[in-house]
């Protein structure tokens, strides 16, 4: 294959990707967004555990990153030092789908036995998850669900297949949002870069 054809796919799945995270971010609905940043900026006390399986996880662990430089108590489900959550905490669940098996009973069990607040981060509000949680933020993104809801409408109208596989618009698209999320809440703590950094690992 010809190295201009490698290089065209490569940047066409780049452009694919912006221009899915635009879309999210186009059809994110503020109310939902600002009742999040409420919630953390009532939670500046209060232990957040952020949980998500696969890509998502992984992305939930860059969130809770960036809300560790900020100070706030935040933890990652699985971790050896995750401590038990009490009336007040917050989880951060994300999960493309609202199905990830993980993510649902961490999820049910935080908020039935803990009475942890939940905050889902979903493409599905009317999912599990999405039911189940106390607040929602709705992440459009093809995710490993629509694969198969989606194939036979795009031989119809004859779309290519996605060069994003899988999860991968709505976890880049989560991520985006998320890390608006902490730019906004560096907004409103009144932070600068310099405040994060003196939190940052110094023994990378």
């Amino acid at each position: 294959m010809p190295k201009e054809d490698k290089t065209s796919v490569v940047t066409r799945a780049m452009n694919e990707i912006i221009e899915s995270v635009k879309k999210a971010s186009d059809l994110l609905i503020p109310e939902q967004v600002e009742a999040i940043i409420e919630t953390l900026m009532e939670a500046r006390d209060k232990k957040i555990l952020v949980v998500g399986a696969g890509r998502s996880g992984l992305v939930g662990k860059a969130f809770a990153m960036r809300l560790m430089h900020l100070g706030y108590q935040v933890y990652v489900t699985g971790e050896t030092i995750a401590p038990i959550l009490g009336p007040g905490d917050v989880v951060i669940a994300i999960s493309g789908s609202g199905t990830t098996r993980l993510v649902v009973i961490s999820s049910k069990i935080a908020k039935e036995r803990r009475e942890a607040r939940i905050v889902a981060i979903t493409s599905y509000p009317d999912s599990p998850l999405g039911r189940l949680a106390d607040q929602v933020a709705v992440v459009v993104g093809r995710t490993k669900m629509a694969r198969q809801e989606d194939y036979v409408s795009r031989q119809i109208v004859g779309e290519h297949e996605p060069l994003a596989p899988l999860g991968t618009q709505f976890e880049i698209a989560t991520m985006v949002f998320l890390d608006g999320v902490i730019a906004e809440l560096m907004h409103r703590l009144g932070k600068k870069e310099e405040d994060l950094k003196a939190r940052h690992a110094t023994i990378e």
